[in-house]
């Protein structure tokens, strides 16, 4: 069965504009994420889901320019818009991502699909992001594509179209979900944030991926972890800023 992933990039963020394409080390910061996912030993593919939007024009560009698939949906109704990518690719196993989260470990994103492919047969939807146990940014999320085809018709409020999993992960009674939790040594960093909301979110980026991509470009999600522990200024540059998945989460 060919494994899928996506990631869900548009240049229209409300809290830092232009994001998804902003520079590090002369790269735009989507070009670090898809080169991480890259090292996956399962994903057979990967595809930008961006918007139509004039905007996001240069996400398209630039996923021409390194050779990777995009596919351009609604700009707000982002559940349609991954729906449509699936089904226009004739997606089996969905590999969800988000763009601001840039610095994905290969690693445990394969351990998460490993999990899914040898208990497909229990679970429709498998990810560790139901419970805050692994640091922010490091959320995977696998399910049949056919399972998000199908929450479609279990939506009920239009506004929650710019959500995609929390329709397969809320509907319990429909889909068969399983959350996978993080190493008890790993838990005590659930206050670190490696995703990308605000400005001081990418000053924190810039820095993990100046200091280890040369170098060490598969840098695993223990050394960013011990990295910003070394540096208690970045670890408090991001600390206290709201984070809206928080009300999805069962914490």
């Amino acid at each position: 069965m060919k494994i899928t992933a996506t990631i869900q990039a548009r240049m229209g963020s409300s809290r830092l504009p232009r994001k998804t394409l902003m520079p590090i080390m002369g790269k735009p910061m989507l070009w670090y994420q898809i080169e991480r996912i890259k090292q996956s030993r399962l994903i057979d593919e990967i595809i930008i889901a961006t918007s139509t939007a004039a905007a996001d024009d240069e996400i398209e560009k630039f996923g021409k320019e390194i050779g990777i698939k995009v596919f351009r949906g609604s700009e707000n109704d982002v559940f349609g818009r991954v729906v449509e990518c699936l089904k226009t690719h004739q997606v089996e196993i969905h590999t969800e991502f988000m763009g601001d989260n840039p610095i994905p470990d290969a690693v445990l994103v394969d351990s998460i699909i490993g999990f899914y492919l040898k208990n497909k047969d229990k679970y429709d939807y498998v990810t560790n992001s139901l419970s805050t146990t692994y640091p922010a940014g490091f959320e995977v999320y696998v399910y049949a594509a056919k399972a998000l085809i199908e929450a479609e018709k279990y939506i009920t409020e239009p506004k929650l179209r710019e959500h995609v999993g929390l329709h397969i992960y809320q509907k319990t009674d429909h889909f068969r979900v399983c959350n996978l939790e993080a190493p008890e040594a790993i838990r005590k960093y659930t206050d670190y944030h490696f995703e990308v909301d605000t400005v001081e979110d990418f000053e924190v980026i810039t820095a993990i991926i100046e200091h280890f991509f040369e170098k060490n470009p598969h840098f695993a999600m223990i050394e960013a972890i011990q990295f910003l522990e070394s540096r208690p200024d970045l670890l408090a540059k991001n600390s206290e800023i709201h984070r809206r998945w928080k009300e999805f989460r069962k914490d």
